[in-house]
């Protein structure tokens, strides 16, 4: 599974100035299932609603790397993308489910067989395997009407909703995706570490030669994945490793545009991305809307890619549990499945 960037720094952290949350918190309860030869561990939460016939039902699916159910990981503990997103669909009427996918959640709950399997390269059939395991456990609660559902993908997890018709025995779900990378996992990779090293270098923290150097192991590493070699050793990033080479390799395969373009007729899709998303350019969300005939994109101002209010001016807050969550998503949210039923 994709490590996280070291290179990347990244806020921490509340205070007592942290913001309200959007939406509303819904009813939550935790749920456990099988999903791909692992115990999977999520939260559903439900909105209030006396609704006789049931309410629909989103499926939420975590970025790149150990990112857990409510969006968090090492590098951002405190960036919370999915629980918003959960709030928020809870406001609009939407049932939802958020799962800790292998190599996520909290390690204390890691039973011996999640433990051994990270030791060692990771099937990523398994993430695919997990996905159908959560969707049918979403469907499947009392609350959620199965004939209407949705699945939100953020960042990398914006590729799983794009294969969800695939993955997901025949179901057709409207999809949401959020700050989705439009080019293929490497080149977006490439493009985030060079931009990481040119930034270090100018700040004098890395030399001309050791940006030099880091950029080269790079593109040797990715021609490696691609080219189906050995990779190089002196990996810097903690990216390019022989447990993640087989993950790397898989998702790299997934063009963006390609796999928009390939989904059902008349598939609704929201597509979310903030301006000041520093891992997902404009660009490469022009490129995946080149291949979504029909598509709703909402470009959220000052926003950043995990759709949180960006602010780089001097004292500004820094902290992701200090900025607050876009404004912007739930009206974007509540519109488009207010239109699809």
């Amino acid at each position: 599974m994709v490590a996280a960037l070291t290179l990347l720094v990244s806020a921490c952290g509340p205070t007592d100035e942290s913001p309200d949350p959007p939406g509303v918190s819904g009813a939550e309860r935790e749920l456990s299932f099988e999903g791909g030869g692992f115990t999977v561990d999520g939260t559903f939460t439900s909105p209030r609603s006396d609704a006789e016939n049931g309410v629909p039902g989103a499926l939420i699916i975590s970025g790149s790397g150990p990112t857990d159910r409510n969006g968090n990981s090492a590098a951002r503990p405190e960036a919370g993308t999915n629980h918003n997103l959960s709030r928020v669909l809870s406001a609009a009427g939407v049932a939802s489910l958020r799962y800790d996918k292998l190599g996520s959640g909290d390690p204390a709950t890691w039973d011996d067989e999640v433990t051994d399997a990270l030791e060692k390269p990771v099937e990523p059939e398994v993430f695919d395997a997990q996905m159908a395991a959560a969707y049918t456990e979403l469907v499947e609660q009392p609350e959620v009407d199965p004939e209407r559902t949705i699945v939100v993908g953020h960042s990398e997890g914006a590729l799983f909703a794009l294969r969800a018709h695939e993955v997901l025995d025949g179901a057709e779900p409207a999809l949401v995706l959020a700050a989705p990378p439009g080019t293929r996992m490497l080149d977006v990779i490439d493009r985030q570490l060079s931009e990481q090293v040119r930034t270090a270098e100018a700040q004098g923290s890395l030399s001309d030669s050791q940006a030099a150097q880091t950029l080269s192991d790079t593109r040797m590493a990715r021609a490696a994945v691609r080219g189906g070699r050995d990779l190089p050793e002196g990996d810097t990033t903690g990216l390019f490793t022989p447990q993640n080479q087989e993950y790397l390799a898989w998702i790299d395969a997934f063009d963006p545009p390609e796999l928009a373009a390939g989904l059902p007729p008349r598939t609704p899709v929201l597509v979310l991305w903030g301006d000041e998303d520093a891992q997902i350019t404009r660009d490469e969300i022009d490129r995946l809307m080149s291949g979504l005939e029909g598509a709703e994109r909402v470009d959220l101002a000052g926003i950043d890619h995990v759709l949180r209010e960006f602010d780089d001016s001097p004292g500004a807050a820094v902290l992701d549990a200090d900025r607050e969550f876009s404004p912007e998503v739930a009206p974007a949210v509540t519109e488009f499945v207010d239109g699809l039923w």
